[in-house]
């Protein structure tokens, strides 16, 4: 089995690349941000590498990091996700993006992706929600524009140790509120997480908007 190839790109294609390794050609399928970030013909590259072997094929697939190939495989875990759609997802919501997508429940996000139906991103939300849930928080805290799954020695330090009591209803009737104004469910959620973080007074509904909406126009 490949973990990682690192070579030349020899050939860009719309959804896969070929990575000339010490002159052996691989086929390595790929999300639209990895093959948007890893570079042109003739650059060096580097990926990390899922291999999917079947009875009529064996395919790669290739990512740009450790938490994108994670996410590739809590995804493909899910009954009805298959790799393509896999990497559609992550092609429309970014490995450092989707926990809070998932966390928030943020359907619409996920149907933005080919292939994937309203049936399908609730079940993705529905079975991945309980996974993220506590790294969506810890990843706003420490890092409010980047998310990313962490492994199980980071995931230990992602969540703060004297976290706060938070009343979730509050939580959710304030991102619910910033939905009506028109922001996406994820970004709302960000946002109330985000201001959750930098006070620890137990907010009310009035102070908790006032602030997520301060973390907005940032």
């Amino acid at each position: 089995m490949f973990a990682k190839l690192t070579g030349k790109i020899d050939t860009m294609m719309t959804d896969s690349l070929i990575l000339d390794v010490g002159g052996v050609g691989y086929h390595v399928f790929a999300s639209g941000r990895t093959l948007g970030i890893i570079g042109g013909i003739g650059d060096p590259a580097s990926l990390m590498i899922e291999t999917h072997v079947r009875e009529d094929h064996i395919h790669l697939y290739g990512f740009s990091s450790i938490q994108e190939r994670d996410w590739f495989r809590l995804l493909t875990g899910v009954q009805g996700v298959g790799a393509r759609s896999a990497l559609a997802i992550l092609t429309v919501c970014p490995a450092e993006r989707l926990a809070v997508v998932i966390a928030s429940n943020d359907v619409s996000a996920l149907r933005q992706a080919d292939g994937v139906g309203p049936k399908l991103a609730m079940r993705i939300a529905a079975e991945l929600k309980d996974k993220v849930q506590h790294m969506a928080l810890g990843a706003v805290a420490h890092q409010p524009d980047v998310l990313a799954l962490p492994n199980k020695k980071q995931k230990k330090s992602a969540i703060p140790i004297e976290a706060p009591a938070i009343d979730l209803s509050v939580d959710q009737d304030v991102v619910s509120a910033l939905v009506n104004l028109g922001y996406g469910r994820s970004e709302a959620f960000s946002a109330v997480m985000s201001a959750r973080q930098k006070s620890n007074d137990n907010h009310t509904f009035d102070n908790l908007f006032k602030d997520a909406l301060k973390e907005l126009s940032v």
